[in-house]
């Protein structure tokens, strides 16, 4: 029989909200990690994850601080001396925002947690628009992974590695988190400030442009709200 416990990376964002319902959605039991590694926002995104973790009534919740990803640096997310740069959309650059391998740091640490817990499945919130900027969020870099995990976990553990989005757009996260009744209101997304978001970096952009696609206001407080529909 399928354990019925999840390991999901809840950052506080859009992304992983929609996971953790889209794992409940399938039968699973949510069992939250949240890692503060020294990001702008860490605060705010604790904040968010751990009113996620009440709503739903998730099973556990593990917040893990860390500080190397911070002290390794090279991330405007970790580096005050690097800009948070404006959103760049059509951009095929790796942006300032990539923190040097984060994901497998943080999936190393879900992988740890899930087999501690008996858990038989982890699941991400990465999808399309992330790996085309980001090569930790490539389809290959998960598939990839799970191989890690099935060669170094204790022969009778399995653990399937789920990243139900990866092929997916912003915009499909938002329309199915909305079918789920995600509360967005609960999640933050933006890379320079806790509050209001800035509205104008990448995150902020995709955010907004998703749920401007979608056709519902997105419901946390902006600086700016500029719209990032393409003209017609």
């Amino acid at each position: 029989m399928m354990n019925d416990n999840a390991v999901i990376l809840v950052s506080g964002g859009m992304d992983s909200a929609t996971a953790v319902y889209e794992a409940m959605e399938r039968g699973y039991d949510p069992l939250f990690i949240h890692t503060s590694y020294g990001q702008r926002t860490e605060t705010k995104e604790f904040e968010c994850a751990q009113k996620l973790a009440e709503v739903v009534d998730a099973k556990d919740f593990l917040h893990v601080e860390t500080e190397h990803l911070a002290r390794i640096g090279a991330s405007s997310l970790t580096d005050d001396e690097i800009e948070v740069e404006d959103a760049d959309m059509e951009s095929d650059e790796i942006p300032t925002s990539y923190v040097p391998f984060r994901n497998a740091n943080l999936l190393s640490m879900a992988t740890s947690y899930a087999e501690a817990q008996d858990a038989s499945a982890i699941f991400i919130g990465a999808h399309s628009e992330d790996f085309s900027g980001y090569p930790d969020c490539r389809p290959a870099f998960f598939e990839a992974f799970q191989q890690v995990i099935d060669v170094g976990t204790k022969p009778e553990t399995e653990i399937s590695l789920e990243a139900p989005f990866v092929e997916w757009s912003k915009t499909d996260i938002a329309e199915r988190g909305l079918e789920l009744g995600v509360p967005y209101e609960h999640t933050w997304s933006c890379y320079r400030e806790e509050e209001p978001a800035c509205g104008t970096c990448d995150s902020c952009a995709f955010r907004l442009q998703a749920f401007e696609r979608a056709g519902v206001e997105d419901p946390i407080p902006y600086a700016e709200r500029p719209s990032y529909m393409p003209e017609v």
